[in-house]
């Protein structure tokens, strides 16, 4: 067993670098035959926990038995995202350039609290955020920043436009104040759970968050919101804020942000738009129109983590306000004092004072991939997503659940004896997900489309090509071939 000369040493380098060696031979070797793993773990709860120590071990011991247990113990129970054959939730990619940007990264160790705790860290930062901005096509106006994920990107938005009303909230608080007005904020039906859950941190509670309706198209119902935002004004509520989707979890419909920025104007509403999904989109030219209207937000998220090839965790935020931004959340003591003039201390502008070098991966992701190669990937993904939905069109035993103007596809199995039967096809596709799942070639997850079972297709993984969604479309026909025939015979 090789252990350090002394207490107080790290790994002898010579140690690390022959490790270091053999993982890159390990990842990439994983990354080439990642076929041979089922997607989906296949433990059952707790099988890794028992495994593995109650203790924590006395003495120290050798990377060779780390990595023995990782590859017994921990990889079983790994469910592989990086797999061409994951289409569930948002399928995301941790694409070569992202990992060695991560690696790197983890290597320098640096905290980005401060300009001057890592001053490549700001402005890498700055520059490859205005990089994506440009790509994205939005206005000048709006500077960025990273944080972890959508849910806390828009959290910070909604703690924004709370602090734009000077309602003296950071000061004061919300407890206790009979000069408050109750705040309402408002959402569409189909917009992410983490608005709600932000609202809740936020000391709003669900009951300053109203769901709009939507339409046929799973958009938010914009006359609807109008006559919500009136009938909350004449009942006291104080409206302050819309958050609208591009890309909604369920099935990727896309508000009327245009439309609802006119509404926002009028009402004097900060405008927020959760674009984690599909805002990545425009960065090819012809798909640009999802972003249509977001150059009116005051506020906008989308996620490379999803659909930019870059490891997960990586939520850019864009605000056109970020002065406001930065009196909702800097609170500076004697000790983190810079004396720095015209930098920007990144601490400043969410909850978190440490902040890893994130922007690192994003930038290798951008100079590797370029914009063109970026959008080439794109456009790929959104046909073959556009040729699973075409298959499922053709065939009179399914029907599609929701438009699929992406890589997203919803849709279910409806056999035309059973439906005519009146058989419970809820139960029906949820046996139907299970034995897809369990065969460990490809992973689909679920929603509920206008209260119905509804399967979900995504494609965003870089190594998915025609050949795995052609079969994932094969297992899914197979096995609700077999099911309709043991149903039938039940």
């Amino acid at each position: 067993m090789e252990r350090a000369a002394t207490a107080a040493s790290d790994m002898p380098l010579e140690e690390f670098r022959r490790f270091g060696h053999r993982l890159v031979e390990w990842i990439a070797e994983y990354l080439a035959e990642i076929e041979r793993y089922p997607v989906l773990a296949r433990v059952r709860p707790g099988e890794v926990r028992e495994r593995l120590p109650a203790h924590p071990p006395a003495e120290g011991e050798s990377f060779e038995a780390i990595l023995r247990d990782f590859e017994q113990i921990v990889l079983p129970g790994i469910t592989h995202w990086n797999h061409p054959g994951f289409m569930a939730y948002f399928a995301i990619t941790g694409s070569g350039p992202g990992i060695l940007g991560e690696l790197l990264a983890a290597a320098l160790n640096v905290n980005a609290m401060l300009w001057k705790t890592s001053p490549a860290a700001t402005e890498l930062e700055e520059v490859v955020l205005d990089w994506l901005r440009q790509m994205l096509g939005l206005p000048s106006e709006f500077e960025g920043i990273i944080y972890d994920t959508a849910s806390i990107s828009s959290l910070c938005a909604l703690a924004a436009a709370r602090e734009a009303l000077g309602l003296q909230v950071r000061e004061r608080g919300l407890a206790g104040r009979a000069d408050l007005p109750r705040l309402r904020l408002y959402v569409s039906e189909e917009a992410h759970s983490s608005i709600e859950k932000g609202a809740i941190v936020l000391g709003l509670g669900q009951a300053g968050v109203r769901k709009i309706p939507t339409d046929d198209a799973f958009r938010m119902d914009v006359r609807a919101l109008e006559r919500a935002i009136a009938e909350d004004r004449a009942a006291g509520w104080r409206p302050f804020c819309v958050v609208a989707t591009v890309g909604t979890t369920s099935t990727t419909s896309i508000d009327p942000v245009a439309e609802i920025a006119r509404v926002c104007a009028r009402e004097g509403l900060w405008l927020h738009v959760d674009a984690a999904y599909a805002g990545a989109a425009a960065i090819a030219p012809e798909f640009r129109y999802v972003l249509d209207g977001c150059e009116r937000a005051d506020s906008l998220v989308v996620n490379p983590h999803k659909w930019l090839f870059t490891p997960i965790d990586l939520s850019a935020f864009y605000c056109r306000r970020m002065d406001v931004l930065r009196r909702a959340f800097s609170l500076v003591p004697e000790y983190l004092r810079a004396e720095e003039e015209g930098v920007r201390n990144l601490m400043d502008y969410g909850p978190q004072l440490g902040r890893r070098f994130r922007a690192l991966k994003l930038w290798m992701v951008i100079r590797y991939f370029g914009r063109e190669g970026l959008a080439a990937r794109i456009r790929e993904h959104v046909r073959l997503a556009q040729q699973f939905a075409a298959w499922v069109d053709a065939d009179p035993d399914f029907e599609r659940m929701a438009p699929t103007p992406l890589s997203t596809v919803c849709f279910r199995a409806r056999p035309q004896s059973l439906a005519a039967s009146g058989a419970d096809l809820d139960r029906f596709n949820e046996a139907l997900l299970e034995a897809v799942n369990a065969t460990g070639e490809c992973f689909l997850s679920h929603t509920r489309v206008r209260g119905r079972f509804t399967l979900r297709l995504a494609i965003g993984n870089l190594r998915t090509s025609e050949r795995h969604v052609r079969r994932a479309w094969d297992v899914v026909r197979a096995h609700a071939a077999r099911l309709h025939a043991e149903w039938g015979s039940a």
